[in-house]
């Protein structure tokens, strides 16, 4: 039984100051008056008898206590949302036939939420899921083997396909836990563990340490982003993957350190791509259970562990 003063409000109150350390952003994430997010987080630290986040400081930031209920709370938010999402069934009862590709990188969690939601709002319909990485998704669609489909973006026009971004997934640099250097450190003294060139995520960052100038020595290249991240765990080297990837090692998180890129940035962008014989509305009634998706299950937990990521990680409308 939750404690008395203890409401959903007020732990949704909590989670947008936590997110942004404003009372203004607090008050447009929630849609609530700033007098009403300061009595909310009252009344929740009222009740729980001890202080959630130091006032004091601007922008606020989470005490030891809030850090660790702060996790708790949006394991359980993030299971609320999933289940409004369940019960909220799109109109596809019309479809007779569905052929979805979706990037691997979603396979652990969100792409069985997803196929649960459609599975329910398929009432009479032929589905297959098809995933593959996003280099053989992107060929899939271009060769009409797909409906729709969830892949990386390589930013350019694709005849008669309609394109519905997602998600912006920087990319962040991995050392192995115990390396006595930071980031810079790890590029001069360890090799690279490369993503397989094949795949667009290789090429995407190929094309970037090429444009820096950045010669990066190593002898591997991973097509899997578990086995990249083990042999960064071991010891082995460094690498450079997105979020997305990282939130998929979540076993062996505490073999590795996230660092932000110690050069100029990047970050690719995931999209739900639409052959041009569907109809506009149920592509964006699914990237719109996308978004709800990559929110609850990648987003939220990776700023609890990545905080510096906030306003690098985020979803796009589109």
């Amino acid at each position: 039984m939750l404690a008395k003063g203890v409401t959903l409000r007020g732990l949704e109150v909590f989670e947008a100051l936590a997110q942004s350390g404003s009372v203004a952003q607090a008050s447009r994430a929630t849609g609530l008056s700033q007098p009403a997010v300061s009595q909310q987080m009252k009344n929740l630290e009222t009740a729980l008898g001890t202080a959630l986040v130091d006032h004091a400081r601007r922008p606020m930031q989470l005490t030891p206590a809030g850090r660790a209920f702060l996790a708790r709370t949006q394991v359980m938010l993030g299971q609320l949302r999933l289940a409004q999402s369940e019960l909220t069934v799109m109109d596809l009862a019309h479809l007779s036939t569905l052929t979805l590709g979706m990037i691997d990188d979603f396979d652990n969690d969100l792409t069985p939420r997803l196929a649960t939601i459609l599975g329910e709002s398929l009432s009479r319909c032929r589905f297959k899921l098809v995933s593959a990485p996003s280099h053989e998704i992107s060929e899939a669609l271009r060769d009409k083997r797909l409906h729709v489909a969830v892949a990386a973006s390589t930013g350019e026009v694709l005849d008669e396909i309609t394109e519905y971004p997602l998600v912006r997934d920087p990319f962040i640099l991995l050392t192995p836990q115990g390396f006595s250097g930071g980031a810079e450190a790890a590029m001069a003294q360890l090799p690279l563990l490369r993503y397989d060139r094949d795949q667009m995520i290789g090429r995407q960052i190929e094309t970037h340490l090429a444009r820096l100038g950045l010669d990066c020595p190593g002898r591997f290249e991973i097509g899997s982003h578990l086995a990249l991240m083990t042999l960064v765990a071991r010891g082995m080297g460094w690498a450079l993957t997105t979020p997305l990837g990282y939130m998929r090692a979540a076993r062996i998180h505490g073999d590795l350190v996230a660092h932000p890129l110690p050069f100029a940035p990047f970050a690719r962008t995931i999209s739900l791509f639409a052959s041009p014989d569907w109809a506009d509305q149920v592509p964006r009634d699914i990237a719109a259970t996308m978004r709800r998706l990559i929110s609850d299950q990648v987003i939220a937990p990776a700023l609890v562990q990545l905080p510096w990521l906030k306003d690098e990680l985020r979803l796009l409308e589109g």
